[in-house]
């Protein structure tokens, strides 16, 4: 599989990543045996999970693979820290709690440092230099190699990166930025992805496949054992589900017919080689929904097909995401 590099940074990345927002909850051990082995064998370096997944399972269930199974210096483990299970908290960017939760993050792992170290959301009631002091620490301790931020807006993520950028030496860069970003949503498009283009950030798309309804499983109806089937993922799903996002889909299976691939192919090429994307996050239930989506690697979207998707999926642009003297 092709690498690349995350940002303006050193780090290289395979051009798709793992996901194992499920682990350790809908998968289980066996399966994720069998989804950590696929990737490797195909290539694969880039393992994306976080401390709230599954409870920490996810973390868990990794650490118990790494090294049986997989070499750890095979992999490029990014894990992420912030996000708490308190509907009236949601977020805590306080320093004391993000390095507690990276080192119980590397207990789970069974590793004494991750290769990436994401904050998992913005934290308004801490000072944003005090969240990111923590990244700081955690690099300049090696307990993390290099360090992101996730679910940041344009405005968010444009000021934690010229912070950093202030202190050269002193603070680390942001390598990376995490949001969903897909033929569905298209919303980083107008303030993140400039910002993350210009400060030399890496996206590292979730959901590229939205949310699985790109695919194409849904267009007809709702596939019993899918995620939006799911007691407690099915709202995940639901918002992509309605009339604009169905022509999208058919757009894409008429892509996916004109070039004999399949729409999943065709989704995720056309994230993948957006501008500013290092590798979109996949997260398959099976080894044989990951060989599907690793079959990507092969394909290139011609021009045509791309400037058709991005018509039929572009997002309303107004003021004052447009350049004034264009209104």
């Amino acid at each position: 599989m092709e690498q690349r590099h995350l940002g303006r940074t050193g780090l290289r990345v395979s051009r798709i990543g793992l996901g194992t927002l499920t682990w350790g909850r809908d998968t289980d051990e066996h399966d994720a045996a069998d989804l950590l082995k696929t990737f490797w064998e195909a290539g694969g370096t880039l393992i994306d999970t976080a401390d709230v997944y599954g409870d920490g399972e996810a973390e868990y269930l990794l650490g118990r693979l790494i090294e049986g199974l997989v070499p750890r210096r095979d992999l490029v483990i990014s894990t992420k820290a912030g996000s708490v299970p308190d509907p009236d908290v949601r977020v805590d960017g306080s320093r004391g709690h993000l390095l507690a939760a990276l080192d119980a993050s590397l207990a789970r792992l069974g590793t004494d440092y991750v290769d990436l170290w994401h904050i998992h959301a913005y934290d308004p009631f801490t000072p944003l230099e005090e969240t990111l002091q923590a990244l700081d620490m955690a690099v300049s301790s090696g307990r993390a190699r290099y360090a992101g931020v996730s679910n940041f807006c344009g405005w968010q993520l444009a000021k934690a990166a010229t912070w950093q950028l202030t202190a050269p030496g002193t603070r680390t860069r942001l390598a990376g930025t995490q949001l969903e970003y897909s033929l569905l949503q298209r919303g980083v498009e107008r303030e993140v992805l400039p910002a993350a283009l210009d400060l030399g950030i890496g996206l590292l798309p979730s959901s590229p496949l939205g949310r699985g309804v790109l695919t194409g499983k849904y267009r007809n109806a709702t596939p019993p054992d899918s995620r939006g089937a799911s007691e407690h993922l099915a709202p995940f799903v639901a918002p992509y589900l309605d009339d604009t996002a169905g022509r999208i889909v058919d757009a894409v299976a008429t892509a996916a017919d004109g070039l004999a691939v399949t729409p999943l192919q065709v989704a995720l090429a056309w994230v993948r080689d957006r501008p500013g994307v290092a590798a979109p996050i996949v997260g398959a239930r099976n080894a044989q929904q990951l060989t599907a989506a690793l079959s990507v690697e092969a394909l290139s979207l011609p021009d045509e097909i791309c400037r058709a998707l991005d018509d039929v999926s572009a997002p309303v642009h107004r003021y004052p995401d447009h350049d004034w003297s264009m209104l």
